[in-house]
């Protein structure tokens, strides 16, 4: 029997980067996933004969030195960025297009407004972008390099001047839509602005939460929030970062879901010692790592029974519903909004703030959003191997689609929301029925029964403040190590957080590895 150093269970991009550099220390590692394709929400599926699509469809923020440090463009990822326009599409034509650091759309006082605007919230992202690839330390009895990992975000603050400290403060604070109303006049560009502080959040514009913290996390990236595909699309990342694995030892078996993790009762406490594949068979370890969300590794894979019951309950508090559903379009030629010479960006279909809290209204009741709103993007335009030649995918992003529908999900309820957003993307592409071959619709509950994540949310957990820092997930697992001896965790449920980062399988090898 082979005998590895570490078991990996799933193999999104987290679980690669930790692998990646695990291999890099010499260690030989077994990547184990339960589906036919590595990546997790990040893999390429097929939807409809010919096209595919994956529900991550661009990626906003990972990480330079990741990229650095695992040589990832020796496996085919360039090293240049291609962002992406974010676009907020108007009704006639006259939209609004971030693109760098410039806005058009909008009155010339909006423009210098912009301007002074992303210069100070750039500022507050570079506050904090060294501490994204870091391990936070918990609070209390902590060591001399703990203490200096609390004493440089102070320093830093302090680097900011006070104006500047105190702005920072009270501005991590606020609504979305107290932000925006305090600098911009234009509706829609207030709307495309406050999008990436909510996308992927149980938050709206007047939710008094975290979203501005979400929105410094996606603008520390160097695009300043804009989001990129790379060449060969999210796939290209996927792929450059299993072959990156491969080439350093790390074995990959794909359709093989672990069933167990298999633990040890010795003297001094639980250890985990392995796991056991649905199959049966038993792979043993000295450590085991989990990026599947944390509500499946220890309530599921582990089992509350083997945890001490405070902590298995605050498991379970976990917040961790999603609110976004996916629909996929396999069209015969490539879409035309109207007034866009080239439909290739991040396409927002938002007019103002007021419609995002109203589509975040509706959920709570558990309905579909009466009036969505939505993020899209034509991924097939940088990888054409996602369709036929001359023909291309439509993915689109719909925000406030609750985990639990007031009815219960079934092909007549799916059917009718999908006509109701392809008859919203119409308004704005009016060609696109012409256009369609097939569709595809995944909601919350598709994507926790599809990826195997609780909830179906992207995060693995709400990105609010109780769930941030040393708190992700919860205290007794917020340095990625677990309860349970050799038990680590390396998913989005940990620190930073969710989207294509690479941050926590970056900061989890580092933990296992010291």
């Amino acid at each position: 029997m082979t005998q590895y150093d570490t078991v990996i269970i799933g193999a999104g991009h987290n679980a690669l980067v930790c692998a990646n550099y695990l291999a890099q220390k010499r260690q030989k590692v077994l990547i184990l996933e339960s589906s036919s394709e590595v990546g997790g929400l990040a893999s390429s599926r097929e939807f409809h004969p010919g096209f595919r699509a994956s529900v991550a469809h661009s990626v906003s923020h990972f990480s330079k030195k990741i990229y650095r440090d695992l040589r990832l463009q020796d496996h085919g990822l360039s090293s240049e960025p291609h962002p992406l326009p974010c676009i907020g599409l108007d009704l006639h034509g006259n939209h609004v297009v971030l693109d760098g650091n410039a806005v058009t759309g909008v009155t010339e006082k909006d423009k210098e407004s912009y301007s002074n605007y992303s210069k100070r919230m750039k500022r507050f992202a570079d506050l904090l972008a060294p501490f994204w690839l870091k391990t936070v330390p918990a609070l209390g009895n902590n060591s001399l390099p703990e203490k200096m990992s609390f004493a440089q975000l102070g320093l830093k603050m302090r680097m900011l001047g006070k104006e500047d400290m105190r702005e920072f403060l009270r501005v991590i604070t606020l609504p979305t839509h107290d932000l925006m109303d305090e600098h911009f006049e234009h509706s829609l560009l207030k709307a495309l602005l406050c999008w990436n502080g909510l996308i992927g959040s149980k938050q709206a514009p007047r939710s008094p939460n975290n979203s501005i913290m979400l929105m410094l996390y996606r603008m520390s990236g160097g695009m300043n929030g804009l989001h990129e595909l790379p060449v060969g699309g999210v796939s290209g990342l996927i792929n450059a970062l299993r072959s990156s694995a491969e080439s350093r030892g790390v074995e990959i078996r794909t359709n093989t879901p672990v069933d167990r993790i298999a633990i040890d009762r010795g003297e001094e406490g639980l250890r985990a010692t392995g796991v056991q594949v649905d199959d049966g068979e038993q792979v043993s370890a000295r450590n085991i790592v989990s990026s599947v969300d944390p509500k499946t590794t220890f309530l599921t894979l582990l089992g509350a029974e083997n945890l001490e019951i405070e902590f298995a309950n605050r498991i379970r508090r976990i917040r961790s519903q999603g609110l976004v559903a996916k629909l996929h379009l396999a069209l015969n030629g490539l879409p035309i909004f109207t007034g866009l010479d080239r439909s290739d960006g991040q396409l927002i279909i938002s007019p103002d703030m007021e419609t995002i809290e109203n589509a975040f209204d509706d959920s709570k009741y558990g309905q579909c959003p009466a009036d969505p709103v939505m993020e899209i993007v034509i991924p097939s335009l940088h990888d054409p191997s996602l369709a036929p030649d001359g023909q291309h995918v439509l993915s689109a992003h719909v925000m406030y689609v609750p985990y639990k529908m007031k009815k219960t999900w079934d092909s007549a309820t799916k059917d009718a929301f999908t006509n109701k957003l392809i008859d919203k993307i119409a308004l704005y592409a009016p060609a696109i029925r012409e256009q369609i071959i097939a569709s595809e619709l995944l909601t919350p509950t598709d994507l926790e029964q599809r990826f195997r994540v609780a909830g179906g949310h992207w995060h693995h957990g709400e990105f609010a403040l109780d769930q941030l820092f040393m708190m992700r997930p919860t205290y007794g697992a917020g340095q990625y190590q677990s309860p349970v001896q050799g038990l680590y965790l390396c998913g989005a449920g940990t620190h930073p957080g969710g989207d294509i980062t690479g941050g926590p399988g970056h900061n989890a090898a580092h933990e296992i590895l010291s």
